[in-house]
């Protein structure tokens, strides 16, 4: 008998502005169905803040993105109190059964909307835009997941943000059992403390302040563009958009972090959700 297709809601919260990382997600996807013990992956895309679509707790895997602008501006609106409450029966789903428990990814946008819903640092503006390619370093917690168990330490990451979280708030950790897994690049020249750049909330979710779904080749063409070069020299300068360029080329850096950390979650998700018990599953 055909088992089911294991069901996944990417929840876009680009805000219907052109980026790279959605089409990047899609072709993980794409790849992931029938990869993993034959097993058959279907996916919708859910416009959150543009559209105010929200998926049901009927999908087994939930990919939340990155997208633009303050992870405030949503407070108070419709989509950001669904999207809370989304997270809220999730959690609570998983903490309350024993199987079938429900994966979840957050990237960047929305890594700010997970730390703040679960209280778990300050959220602040950086000093400056992160914006390029940037080392990553694993904590001790990091150095033991099982997402990054094939990268170095430090690893490569695409980083493009203006706001960071700051000051973990331990209680909350503990309450949940979340662990920090990487912390920002460490940057001895400036009196700044480095920000939580991923988050092991629990067994099923994860969340990273960076892009791990940021592709070398589809970064490098979209770099490419006179368009958008001629914007990222405007507002970063030429040094900056050559480094970038020199970056996304070297195929030791960000290509390995594409290739494992999405990938490795989406094995495992999928994997448990078509019936195999972790404990079972061999990376």
């Amino acid at each position: 008998m055909r088992k089911p297709a294991v069901r996944v809601a990417v929840i876009d919260m680009n805000n219907q502005v052109e980026n790279q990382g959605l089409g990047h997600i899609c072709r993980l996807l794409e790849a992931s169905n029938l990869k993993y013990a034959h097993q058959e992956v279907s996916f919708k895309i859910y416009d959150i803040r543009a559209k105010n679509e929200v998926p049901t707790l009927d999908y087994d895997i939930y990919i939340s993105t990155g997208g633009p602008g303050s992870p405030f501006e949503g407070e108070g609106m419709r989509w950001e109190l669904d999207y809370f409450n989304l997270i809220d029966k999730i959690w609570n789903h998983n903490q309350t059964t024993t199987g079938n428990k429900k994966y979840v990814f957050f990237i960047c946008h929305s890594f700010q909307l997970a730390v703040r819903f679960f209280n778990l640092a300050t959220i602040t503006k950086r000093h400056s835009t992160s914006f390029g390619v940037f080392t990553a370093h694993k904590t001790p917690a990091g150095e033991e997941d099982i997402l990054f168990n094939n990268l170095d330490n430090p690893f490569w990451i695409a980083d493009f943000r203006d706001y960071q979280a700051l000051q973990p708030i331990t209680k909350a950790f503990n309450e949940l059992g979340a662990r920090i897994t990487c912390l920002e690049k460490i940057r001895p020249y400036v009196d700044f403390e480095r920000a939580i750049m991923a988050i092991r909330l629990s067994d099923e979710m994860v969340a990273t302040q960076f892009h791990p779904e940021a592709d070398a080749k589809g970064m490098l063409i979209h770099f490419a563009k006179p368009d958008r070069k001629a914007h990222v020299i405007k507002h970063h300068g030429e040094d900056k958009y050559y480094e970038i360029v020199e970056h996304l080329e070297d195929k030791e850096k960000i290509s390995a972090t594409f290739q494992t950390i999405l990938p490795t979650f989406l094995k495992e998700a999928i994997l448990v959700s078509s019936g195999i018990e972790r404990e079972m599953i061999l990376f």
